[in-house]
C-alpha cells in the first residue's frame, strides 16, 4: 500500500480524537466556563452540525481544485478551529469554534477515500479506504483516551491545542506524501457534482449508511449505563471497556477492508446482519461482565465491517462526483449518530429497560440490510448494475500510481 495512505490516517486520527474527546471533557468546560453539562453538551452538537453541512458544501465548492490542495486547505481549517476552541474566552466563541471545527471533517474523509482509492489497484480499493479510516478508528483506542486524560490533568485547553498539533503534523504528512495531481478534481463544477446527488441509488447507498450506523448509536449511545446498570461494572471501568470498542472497531475496519476487495455488497450484507445479531443478543450478553465485554468488542467489529463498503458503494453510485457523494456519506454517519441516539432514547423513554436500545438498534440493522436489498434490485434493473468497484477518473488514478 502506499505510504500517502499514512498521511490520510494521520489527518483522520485527529479528526476522530477532537470528535469524541469533547464528550469526555464536558464535565471540565463546564465547570470552567461555569455553565450546565447539558449546556456543554451543545459543543457535541454544534461539532456535528458543522460535519453535516460542511461536509456536502465544502466538497462542492472545491471541486475544481486539486484534491492535495483540498485536502491540505481542509486540515488547515481543522488546526484553525481547534485552536480557536483551546482559546475561547466563553460559551458562545466555543460554540462557533466547535462548528469550525466540524466543518472540513467530512470533507476531508470524503476526498480522501478518492484519493485512496486512486493510488492503488481496483482489486485493492476497500482495503486503501479501511487504512484511512484506520486512523479514525485507533483514535477511539488511543487518542481519546490519551487527550481526555492530558483533558483532565492540564485542563480542557490543552487538549485542544494537542489535537491542533496532530493536524499540523498531518499538513506536513499530506504536503509530504500525497503524489501531485495537475488535474482538477472533477471537470464539472458544482452544479455536475449535485446533480450527481439526483440519482435514486446514490440516495439508497446514503439510506443504508443512515440506518447501519443508526443501529450502532441507537445502543452505542446508551452503552454506559447497560454496563453499569446491567452488567453491574464500576464506572470507573467505562474507559476501559470503550477501548475494547475502539479494538474491535479497528478489527472490523480492517477486516470489511480486506473482504470488501473480494465481495463488496457480501461484506455489506454480512456486516449489517452480523449487527442486527449482536446487538439482538445484548440484553442476554450484558447480565454477566465477561459477555458484556466480548458484546461491546463485537459491537464495534460487526459496525466497522460495513464502513469500507459503504463509502465504496456510495462513490460507485456517483462516479461522476464521487468527492461530493464520499463527503455526503459522512453527514448521513452523523445523522445517523443523532437520530440512532433519539430512537434509543425513546425505548428508555418508554420504559422498556435498559438494554432497549440495543434492540432498537437491532431493528434499525435489518432497516438497513433491507435497504440494502432494494438498491440491489434497482442496480440490476440499470445498466452496469452488476459493478460493484468504484470505477472513477481512471485518468487521475493512473496518474497518481505512477
Amino acid at each position: 500500500m502506499p505510504l500517502a495512505l499514512l498521511a490520510l490516517a494521520v489527518g483522520a486520527f485527529g479528526i476522530g480524537t477532537t470528535e469524541f474527546v469533547t464528550m469526555g471533557l464536558l464535565p471540565n468546560i463546564a465547570d470552567d466556563l461555569h455553565i450546565s453539562i447539558p449546556t456543554a453538551g451543545h459543543l457535541v452538537s454544534a461539532y456535528a452540525l458543522g460535519v453535516v453541512i460542511g461536509a456536502p458544501l465544502l466538497a462542492a465548492l472545491t471541486s475544481r481544485m486539486s484534491r492535495r490542495t483540498v485536502l491540505i486547505a481542509l486540515m488547515a481549517l481543522f488546526v484553525a478551529g481547534n485552536a480557536l476552541s483551546a482559546f475561547a474566552p466563553g460559551n458562545g466563541s466555543l460554540l462557533a469554534a466547535r462548528f469550525l471545527s466540524g466543518l472540513p471533517h467530512g470533507a476531508f474523509f470524503g476526498v480522501g477515500a478518492v484519493v485512496a482509492t486512486s493510488m492503488v489497484a481496483p482489486e485493492r480499493k476497500a482495503r486503501s479506504v479501511s487504512l484511512m479510516f484506520l486512523g479514525l478508528t485507533v483514535a477511539n483506542v488511543a487518542g481519546v483516551p490519551a487527550a481526555t486524560l492530558m483533558g483532565q490533568h492540564l485542563g480542557w485547553r490543552a487538549t485542544f491545542l494537542a489535537v491542533g498539533a496532530i493536524g499540523l503534523a498531518a499538513i506536513a504528512a499530506l504536503a509530504l506524501l500525497i503524489p501531485h495531481d495537475h488535474t482538477h478534481a472533477t471537470a464539472t463544477g458544482l452544479r455536475g457534482e449535485l446533480a450527481a446527488l439526483r440519482s435514486v441509488p446514490v440516495w439508497l447507498a446514503l439510506g443504508t449508511t443512515v440506518a447501519g450506523f443508526g443501529a450502532l448509536f441507537a445502543a452505542y449511545s446508551y452503552i454506559t449505563p447497560m454496563l453499569t446498570d446491567t452488567a453491574g461494572f464500576a464506572e470507573a471501568n467505562v474507559t476501559l471497556l470503550l477501548a475494547l470498542f475502539g479494538v474491535g472497531a479497528t478489527a472490523g475496519n480492517l477486516l470489511g477492508g480486506r473482504l470488501a476487495d473480494h465481495s463488496l455488497r457480501g461484506t455489506l450484507y454480512g456486516g449489517l446482519t452480523a449487527l442486527a445479531a449482536v446487538l439482538a443478543l445484548f440484553p442476554v450478553l450484558m447480565h454477566a461482565q465477561w459477555s458484556a465485554a466480548l458484546a461491546v468488542a463485537l459491537l464495534g467489529m460487526a459496525a466497522f465491517i460495513t464502513g469500507s463498503p459503504l463509502q465504496l458503494m456510495v462513490m460507485e453510485k456517483a462516479s461522476t462526483a464521487p468527492s461530493l457523494a464520499s463527503s455526503a456519506n459522512q453527514a448521513a454517519f452523523n445523522l445517523a449518530n443523532a437520530g440512532g441516539a433519539w430512537i434509543g432514547g425513546l425505548t428508555l423513554a418508554a420504559g422498556l429497560g435498559t438494554t432497549s436500545p440495543a434492540l432498537a438498534g437491532a431493528a434499525l440493522a435489518v432497516l438497513g440490510v433491507g435497504v440494502a436489498a432494494v438498491a440491489h434490485a434497482v442496480d440490476r434493473g440499470r445498466p452496469g448494475g452488476g459493478r460493484v468497484v468504484a470505477g472513477h477518473v481512471p485518468e487521475e488514478a493512473a496518474a497518481l500510481r505512477r
